[in-house]
């Protein structure tokens, strides 16, 4: 184990790099952060460090925010469903981690998703069907989200194909992925599993840190932003579905 000024530097270079992986592609700062802080710390008090960077993040991401009203008229549905899902498969579930071998599922199904990505034909959405089937889809990955803590499938797959240009792709994935946190977070406080510390202090102390490693998420965040503007559609595509399999790999594997 490192010494307290050796963590928290290895700490703020963590979120650092988590951040600049979501500035890229739009998703990563939780499984890059909780795969790289739990060679170091606990993985309770990696989960702590982590509230305030995901959340703000995923707010962050979804700027302009004069863009957001369309985006979210035509998503509301989808939000609902994330919404009602997440709740529902908590009370149903028992909270997230209730079934160990929902993770590794999820994490072949970024696989499979990923190689289609990749390599199989794109199946654009009509825009009659769009409505209807995100509610499904926001249901779905609300379902994953309270099984596994993970809100990437279907979502992103459903988001993919409406055919949105990448900046509203990157908002609409922004807005998903807040509102799925708020859930979660609503979700876990509900069934007890979102209490950081054994007293008010311990609790307190827990913000403060989370709240600290927002300047690095943020920092490394913004780097990524600028990278993610001198990208090709093309190659943005193929580092988000790179993103997506060494993701699943990553879940898959796990222990």
């Amino acid at each position: 184990m490192l010494d307290a000024t050796w963590m928290a530097a290895a700490a703020v270079a963590v979120f650092a790099l988590a951040g600049l992986v979501k500035g890229v592609v739009g998703l990563g700062l939780p499984t890059v952060s909780m795969a790289l802080l739990a060679l170091f710390m606990p993985p309770a008090q990696a989960a702590a460090l982590l509230l305030l960077p995901s959340l703000v993040s995923n707010v962050m991401q979804m700027r302009p925010t004069g863009m957001l009203r369309p985006l979210l008229a035509r998503l509301g549905w989808m939000q609902l469903g994330i919404v009602l899902g997440t709740l529902g498969g908590m009370v149903c579930w028992g909270g997230v981690g209730s079934l160990p071998a929902a993770r590794m599922a999820l994490g072949l199904a970024l696989v499979v998703y990923a190689l289609w990505g990749l390599w199989g034909p794109s199946l654009p959405l009509p825009l009659a069907h769009q409505a209807w089937l995100g509610l499904v889809a926001g249901t779905v990955t609300g379902v994953i989200t309270a099984l596994t803590g993970v809100f990437v499938v279907p979502a992103v797959a459903f988001l993919q194909s409406l055919g949105l240009a990448r900046q509203a792709l990157m908002q609409a994935m922004g807005l998903c992925f807040t509102v799925s946190t708020l859930a979660l977070g609503a979700g876990m406080l509900w069934l007890g599993q979102g209490q950081v510390g054994a007293g008010s202090s311990d609790g307190n102390r827990a913000w403060l840190l989370s709240a600290l490693m927002l300047i690095p998420a943020l920092a490394g965040m913004r780097w990524g932003e600028a990278l993610r503007e001198k990208l090709s559609p093309a190659l943005f595509k193929k580092i988000l579905m790179l993103s997506l399999l060494v993701l699943g790999i990553y879940m898959g594997l796990e222990r």
